[in-house]
């Protein structure tokens, strides 16, 4: 079981969805949901300075398509902190796009440990556990 998991969603629903699914799964001791990714980013860089008492996560489920911040932003406004993040923090893409380009530019880029379709299921979180 981890931790804590973050899950940055703009879309309520799915935050919701996915909590219900990681706590039948007995999946994390936490779950906080980030309806603002900018919230979450700055949360996360906070922890990754050590600027704040608060743990990093060690998951974070993160959807692409969001307003103001993109899960892509996100994911290149934390790259100067690759290496705090590497072995710490893993970070899963939970979209609903079935664009393979995404796809491919998930699979290319080192800070992303996967890239998982919405709903999360709870085979999906089955095979994370076991690859912790």
């Amino acid at each position: 079981m981890y931790n804590k998991v973050y899950i940055v969603d703009d879309d309520e629903v799915s935050i919701f969805l996915t909590e219900a699914i990681l706590e039948a799964e007995r999946f994390a001791s936490a779950c906080e949901g980030f309806q603002d990714a900018k919230m979450a980013l700055q949360n996360l860089l906070e922890s990754a300075r050590g600027n704040s008492a608060d743990s990093l996560p060690e998951v974070i489920f993160l959807d692409l398509n969001m307003p103001f911040l993109s899960g892509w932003d996100f994911i290149d406004a934390l790259a100067p902190y690759e290496q705090a993040l590497k072995g710490h923090c893993r970070i899963y893409i939970l979209t609903s796009s079935v664009d393979e380009l995404e796809r491919k530019r998930a699979n290319g880029n080192s800070l992303v440990a996967g890239f998982l379709q919405k709903p999360l299921e709870d085979e999906c979180l089955t095979r994370l556990k076991k690859s912790s």
